[in-house]
């Protein structure tokens, strides 16, 4: 099952990204975290200590592998290869976390208009597709806000598309292009996730400005204090009080997307 969660910076993605890979893990499922957000902070959501996470070199970093793997032997400046060999890179680089799940760090693809197509951005897209196409675990993906890098070859394999989104219309209307991009792409089950709610106020409004999407709100978060306690003490917030409101709603988002698995893809 290949999960990818995106929104607008600030939402959640990472909080819903971290606790369910922890989730699926604890439950012993064979899980991969992607991280493949620029603030690249999804090692703290899912636990990883503190010794491993200063190790850790995302792979839009790596210059010289990156190089190694895209340069085109006797070509020109310029010129690289956009499909480069990336199948042993997630073993060689991942990182053990907790509940035996491990984590990838990417590192964020750069917007169109600022260089979309150097060797750092083809290497990380071929990856991608490696990654939703060729691994046979659970694989969780951390997107950056937006989803526009993403090709058709690499959104192929996506089999949830869970958007986040926060109670305020600038979070609305980026969900809303997510999901027509997610849709023009291919991807078939999207949901929308609708955190740090509130009241139940917040919930209708919410319904009420995506009663045309065709995409029903699927699942909300409420506002949860211990989780900004929990990044203020720069620990996860599965591990500070796991029986928190928001981790236990996450908990049942978590059960209801483990039976959808059972549904779509164990029959």
């Amino acid at each position: 099952m290949k999960i990818a969660i995106s929104g607008k910076g600030g939402v959640g993605k990472t909080l819903v990204a971290g606790i369910l890979a922890r989730m699926f893990a604890r439950d012993g499922f064979k899980v991969l975290a992607i991280d493949n957000d620029s603030a690249m902070n999804l090692s703290y959501t899912l636990g990883i200590d503190e010794n491993t996470k200063d190790k850790i070199v995302p792979i839009k970093e790596m210059k010289s592998m990156i190089q190694e793997r895209t340069l085109v032997k006797g070509a020109g400046p310029g010129v690289y290869n956009i499909n480069p060999s990336v199948s042993d890179i997630p073993d060689r680089y991942k990182v053990s976390g907790p509940d035996g799940l491990q984590l990838l760090v990417l590192g964020g693809i750069e917007e169109p208009a600022t260089g979309c197509l150097c060797p750092e951005n083809a290497l990380i897209r071929t990856l991608l597709y490696n990654l939703f196409i060729k691994r046979d675990e659970v694989v969780i993906v951390d997107f950056e806000a937006g989803i526009e890098h993403l090709g058709r070859g690499t959104a192929k394999g996506i089999d949830l598309m869970l958007v986040i989104t926060e109670p305020s219309q600038k979070s609305l209307d980026l969900s809303n292009k997510i999901i027509e991009l997610s849709k023009k792409l291919g991807i078939i089950n999207i949901f929308l996730i609708a955190n740090k709610i509130i009241d139940e106020s917040q919930k209708e409004i919410i319904n009420k400005k995506i009663q045309n999407w065709e995409v029903p709100l699927y699942h909300s978060i409420p506002f949860d204090p211990d989780i900004g306690k929990a990044d203020l003490e720069g620990r996860s917030p599965f591990d500070y009080n796991p029986n928190s409101e928001g981790i236990l709603s996450i908990k049942f988002l978590y059960e209801k997307l483990k039976k959808l698995k059972q549904e779509l893809f164990d029959l």
